[in-house]
């Protein structure tokens, strides 16, 4: 009977390739062997152990331990391949997703932490410029604002906070009460400007007049906030050619942002007025 035992072909057995192949059945085989091998090891230390029992049984105890986990991941270590691959396929595809999010959330954090505005602030992000309304956690809700007129353009933008992290911020704050505004007045070479230059440098300085002690301590406190040197108070005028040699002014004037519109209509007037006189007299003097 026994040697009929012995001379059974396992290899050729369908049934024994199944459990051997069998990670589950390998699993419970291989703690269950290990169990028994602790068993009688603790049986063999509290016989024969007289010093340092606690010891002796804290190694066994420790080694069958690590020899479960050694062996249950040597079992099963193509399937922990298998699923880590898919956990890492799957977190990259879950970031791909949701990159756009991620970033809009990077970029609140950015916000929060740096503060570079405030609510009410005008800032520039970019191409978008306008009144900080609110932010969240996604985007930046502005007011528009029209960087020419400084005034608001009734449309609301909203800015994913993403951009914050891609594009330069400029706060523009000061800008709410008083604005350094530029505009340029181009016409024909017939006209030397020269000649009525100081008529409009009074006509601009009559303009500033009732607000010019204000426009003072306005300029100084942004020098002193930002810790730079701007141009101003005083009205500013610069005479230029364009590239095609036609006559430019260039104005600049320091005025609250609501006069600056009113300011620029006048002043252009009063070029207009006088370049046309100018040429009138020299076409009388011609003739």
């Amino acid at each position: 009977m026994f040697e009929k035992l012995l001379s059974i072909d396992l290899s050729n057995n369908t049934f024994f390739q199944a459990l051997m192949n069998n990670n589950t059945v390998l699993t419970i085989a291989l703690i269950l062997v290990l169990i028994t091998c602790k068993t009688y090891l603790l049986k063999v230390v509290h016989a024969k152990g007289k010093s340092n029992k606690r010891l002796k049984i804290n190694i066994v105890n420790n080694a069958i331990t690590i020899l479960i986990f050694i062996g249950i991941f040597n079992i099963w270590a193509e399937e922990f391949h298998k699923f880590a691959i898919s956990i890492a396929a799957f977190v990259v595809a879950i970031v791909i997703a949701t990159r756009e999010f991620i970033q809009c959330f990077i970029g609140f954090l950015y916000i929060v932490s740096s503060r570079p505005f405030r609510i009410g602030d005008w800032i520039q992000v970019g191409d978008y410029y306008g009144e900080v309304h609110s932010i969240d956690w996604a985007k930046l809700t502005l007011l528009e604002v029209n960087s020419d007129s400084y005034e608001y353009t009734g449309k609301t933008l909203y800015v994913p906070n993403s951009k914050l992290i891609t594009s330069s911020i400029k706060n523009l704050n000061f800008l709410k009460r008083y604005a350094m505004h530029h505009f340029t007045i181009t016409r024909d070479g017939s006209v030397n400007p020269f000649i009525f230059l100081d008529v409009l440098y009074e006509k601009a300085q009559d303009y500033c007049a009732d607000f010019n002690d204000v426009a003072i301590r306005y300029n100084q406190l942004i020098e002193n906030r930002l810790d730079v040197h701007i141009a101003g108070p005083e009205p500013h005028i610069q005479v230029a050619t364009s590239d095609v040699g036609d006559t430019q002014l260039i104005f600049t004037i320091f005025c609250p942002t609501e006069r600056a519109l009113e300011i620029e209509q006048s002043l252009t007037a009063d070029f207009m007025k006088l370049w046309f006189e100018q040429q009138q007299i020299n076409k009388i003097n011609n003739h």
